[in-house]
């Protein structure tokens, strides 16, 4: 089966949540005038919490059952329904409620369409799949950003909101009509044998671990540093999506050619890297003049692909086939719980220090130590893998 309809299936997926990045104080504070910093935070928090608990579940059914596409359409026909319920009059919590489902729907119809992609991978083409899988979600992220300030400037959060529930409710029959099924036939051994799976599969930690720091500062880039730019720095929904764009567009355009990478150097190495020099870029935007943060954020973007592909393509390597949807959802479970804690951590820091820079330094710090931590276990794992041809 060709990756192509995947492909696009995780662009098109991706635009509607980072879309409502840009117009996250008009969805939150514009609607309900008396949230507070950490209450308009919960926001895209919900959502997070949402794919935290049920994508394990999903992950496991769809081994069990070798299934995808089925639940992938289910997922797609949720996110997108979800999406109209956001549209209506509710209370802030049933609000919530809501964007608790969409999270839900999005992180299943994500992992699946990322274990369809690893099912096909060889011996020697998990860096070209995962890189070109990556590429996707991340240009995707990188397209919403923009897009969302567009349509949020001429028609608020309200006009993201119907926008991507049109898109989703065209994506989900074309889900249904382009997509294959290419689960792994090898014998999983039961649901007792799946549920052990991931955890005597002790070199899936590196990943997990990175992933979910990563997405920590994700979380924080698209809560904290949105609000900073429109309190502190002053910024208009556009001109916050543009300067998104400037992390999400070289993030997106340079993680194929990361993961093309990952087959000639030790991926394992590059993610290393690559995390430490993005969380030394995250920490200074809090110090720097508001003129200084494009620049940054653009470093980011280019540090950020060196460590996303290479933890993808670890995650297919180090995963059995019968456990590809299992494994996936492990790296997507370990970075919703990061989401959920980067716009928490986020509301807490600020208003713990009474200003934005702490929360930057803070976090940032995490990626470095999250590499001194790991760099012994990384050294380790990375002698038993030398004798495979990257």
């Amino acid at each position: 089966m060709s990756l192509a309809p995947i492909a696009l299936c995780l662009y098109l997926l991706m635009l509607p949540v980072t879309g409502m990045v840009p117009v996250l104080r008009e969805l939150t504070g514009g609607r309900y005038p008396h949230l507070t910093d950490f209450e308009q935070h919960l926001f895209m928090s919900a959502n997070m919490v949402g794919a935290l608990l049920f994508v394990p579940l999903a992950g496991l059914l769809s081994d069990l059952w070798r299934r995808r596409k089925v639940i992938i359409v289910a997922a797609l026909a949720l996110n997108a329904f979800s999406l109209l319920m956001l549209l209506q009059d509710w209370s802030y919590g049933v609000y919530l409620l809501w964007r608790f489902l969409e999270g839900c729907a999005h992180i299943t119809a994500l992992s699946l369409l990322m274990a369809l992609a690893a099912d096909q991978v060889r011996e020697r083409d998990s860096g070209a799949v995962m890189g070109l899988i990556g590429a996707a979600i991340s240009l995707g992220v990188a397209s919403g950003a923009p897009l969302g300030g567009l349509i949020g400037r001429h028609g608020g959060g309200e006009a993201v909101l119907t926008y991507g529930f049109v898109l989703l409710a065209l994506l989900t029959p074309f889900a249904a009509l382009a997509l294959r099924e290419h689960a792994a036939q090898h014998d999983h051994g039961g649901l007792r044998a799946l549920l052990r799976a991931l955890p005597e599969n002790r070199g899936l930690l590196l990943p997990y671990a990175f992933a979910f720091v990563d997405r920590l500062t994700v979380g924080f880039i698209v809560s904290t540093l949105s609000l900073y730019l429109a309190t502190v720095i002053g910024l208009d929904a556009g001109r916050i999506g543009l300067v998104m764009a400037l992390f999400l567009l070289p993030f997106s355009l340079l993680t194929w050619p990361a993961g093309l990478l990952s087959r000639r150097w030790n991926p394992l190495w590059m993610m290393l890297a690559g995390s430490a020099a993005y969380g030394l870029t995250l920490a200074a935007i809090g110090y720097v003049d508001g003129s200084h943060i494009p620049w940054l954020m653009f470093a980011g973007g280019v540090t950020a692909s060196l460590m996303y592909a290479p933890s993808l393509v670890l995650v297919t390597e180090l995963s059995r086939p019968e456990h590809k949807a299992l494994a996936m959802s492990g790296f997507n479970f370990a970075g919703s719980l990061g989401f959920v804690l980067g716009p928490l951590s986020g509301g807490a820091l600020v208003g713990l220090f009474g200003a934005y820079p702490p929360a930057f330094l803070i976090v940032g710090g995490l990626e470095i130590l999250c590499v001194l931590l790991f760099l012994p276990l990384a050294l380790r794992q990375g002698r038993k893998m030398t004798s495979r041809p990257y």
